[in-house]
């Protein structure tokens, strides 16, 4: 799963509505020794879904072989914002674009830190 993280490719993140839907979103991710990490906004409806309830499953898929997979339910144990956030979002902008992160920052970034409590997938 971490070489997947690694890599430039993109995985779906579910996290639940305050009634309990899902919602899932494509992110860039990222991963450390322990954890998969994701960078987000803390204006964005997915941080306010992990507020609330830090349950969180990610999925990501190899670019060039899509059955070649991984997934992950866990928890959020962690989140960081200020300069740190920042510059790892253009970290994993120059990941997947080759440059610094374009998009304006509406409200502050914040890294997510996931224990993967439960994994899955065809490596």
């Amino acid at each position: 799963m971490k070489q997947l993280a690694h890599g430039p490719h993109i995985a779906a993140v579910t996290t639940l509505l305050p009634d309990g839907t899902p919602m899932t979103q494509p992110v860039w991710i990222d991963a450390d020794d322990d954890h998969l990490i994701i960078n987000t906004e803390t204006g964005r409806q997915k941080y306010r879904n992990i507020s609330r309830d830090p349950r969180i499953t990610v999925t990501i898929w190899d670019a060039a072989e899509p059955y070649r997979y991984a997934e992950a339910r866990g928890t959020v144990v962690e989140a960081i914002t200020g300069p740190e956030a920042r510059a790892h979002i253009d970290e994993l902008a120059r990941k997947y674009t080759g440059a610094d992160y374009a998009n304006p920052v509406g409200t502050e970034r914040v890294i997510l830190k996931i224990r993967p409590d439960r994994r899955s997938g065809r490596l």
